[in-house]
């Protein structure tokens, strides 16, 4: 009897680092190609959002956080009316082309108005950038948890979040790149190049519907419904939507804390810009190869290994004891390796395991509710978080006792949303 051809070298690789089986490596490689164009284009624009956000100050910072959450109350019955008039394959791109259209507006403006707009305009594109990426990865993932099993979930999420990594990574130095040395393009015209990483994100999104049975003469069974309000109706009523609110609102206000520490220990550590600078890019740069270590390697086998609800605790409980050592060693050291860890876990591990958390359930809750949770809910934490500690401040209470409560609160809410997804996936 013949023996079966042997597979090619980059599929042998490839199966040794990702647990991807047969068929799958088309669906991977353009779901990865996918998060890896919207990443880029983000990271193109950042900082030109985080440049005009202090532009007047640091100290508008938390009315900008504000602005951003009252216009994200706003977006989303916008985005849900979208969701309920167009069936899954069209309402993804015209999203996505609607954000171009916005880009090709900003760009304009910053080309052609006086002052290239002045801090209003600024302002008006940080608030916008700041919806813009929390809606589109969160309709990215939503469409994931839609065409994958869990079982694909729990073995490819990982790897797929490597491509919003990598864009990452390229997006920042791209536009460092461009900006500076013998470049040296006005920021506003990188808003044409992440136009252009829309639109080819846009063609992966519709190969891959056609891949996931999403086509032209796909059925209506699994579209969501015409309900303007669904999404936030089921997530008001349902405990285990409200328990991964819950979830993404610990893991901000506790993110936002260690942002303030991280802060007021890199400010009393170094002395001068550039010291500091360099204390923050060590930081980055080990956190990137931590995260794409996990990813490549490690993240589909702990997620299959462990189980939801142990992977779903591992980041509270790393908060929980750097907190804990922050607040008895508040030296540089450890505020460094509680940051790599934390936020190289969280993109490799943390992510990838919440995103399966919505692959039980139906198309209202994946594109009506997801992203009401998503950004609002996000956004909310990111408020508590950063004015918590001016009336702590004020109160004359320790910031790390308070994150410390809020860590202890996070552990027992991901252990009861693990045990509660595994109910409801059977």
């Amino acid at each position: 009897m013949e023996a079966p051809p042997r597979p090619s070298l980059f599929p042998r690789i490839l199966g040794r680092l990702v647990m991807v089986r047969p068929g799958e490596g088309t669906v991977l490689f353009l779901s990865t190609a996918y998060f890896f164009l919207l990443l880029f284009g983000y990271y193109l624009l950042r900082p030109m959002r985080e440049a005009f956000g202090i532009a007047k100050g640091a100290d508008k910072l938390p009315w900008l956080m504000t602005g951003t959450m009252a216009f994200m109350f706003l977006a989303n019955p916008a985005f849900a009316a979208l969701v309920s008039r167009f069936p899954r394959r069209r309402f993804i791109p015209l999203a996505y082309r609607f954000c171009a259209a916005n880009m090709a507006a900003f760009y304009l403006l910053f080309r052609f108005l006086p002052r290239h707009g002045g801090a209003a305009l600024g302002y008006a594109f940080y608030i916008w950038l700041s919806v813009f990426n929390l809606f589109a990865v969160s309709v990215f993932w939503a469409f994931m948890a839609d065409g994958l099993s869990e079982d694909q979930g729990k073995r490819l999420f990982g790897f797929i979040a490597m491509g919003g990594t990598l864009g990452a990574i390229a997006g920042a130095a791209v536009t460092e790149t461009l900006t500076r040395g013998a470049w040296k393009l006005e920021p506003g015209t990188l808003l044409l190049v992440a136009i252009l990483c829309l639109e080819l994100a846009v063609q992966c999104v519709l190969t891959l519907a056609r891949r996931f049975g999403m086509g032209a003469g796909a059925g209506t069974a699994r579209e969501p419904g015409p309900g303007l309000f669904e999404g936030l109706r089921l997530f008001c009523r349902s405990p285990y939507l409200a328990l991964i609110g819950l979830y993404i609102l610990l893991f901000t206000i506790t993110s936002t804390f260690l942002y303030m520490e991280q802060g007021a220990i890199v400010e009393r550590t170094f002395s001068g810009t550039a010291a500091r600078t360099a204390a923050f890019a060590r930081i980055d740069l080990w956190v990137n190869v931590l995260t794409l270590f996990t990813q490549v390697f490690l993240s589909s086998r702990l997620i299959t290994r462990l189980g939801l609800r142990t992977v779903l605790c591992i980041m509270p409980a790393l908060t929980f004891a750097g907190f804990g050592a922050l607040w008895a060693v508040p030296t540089f050291g450890a505020l460094a390796i509680f940051q790599v860890l934390r936020r190289g876990l969280h993109y490799a591990l943390d992510r990838p395991a919440r995103e399966i958390l919505y692959i039980p359930l139906g198309p209202e809750e994946k594109y009506k509710s997801k992203p009401f949770i998503d950004t609002f809910i996000y956004r909310t934490g990111d408020l508590l978080g950063t004015w918590t500690p001016k009336l702590l401040a004020a109160m004359s209470l320790p910031l790390a006792g308070t994150a410390l409560g809020v860590s202890a609160a996070w552990i027992g809410g991901g252990w009861w949303l693990g045990k509660l997804q595994k109910r409801i996936a059977r």
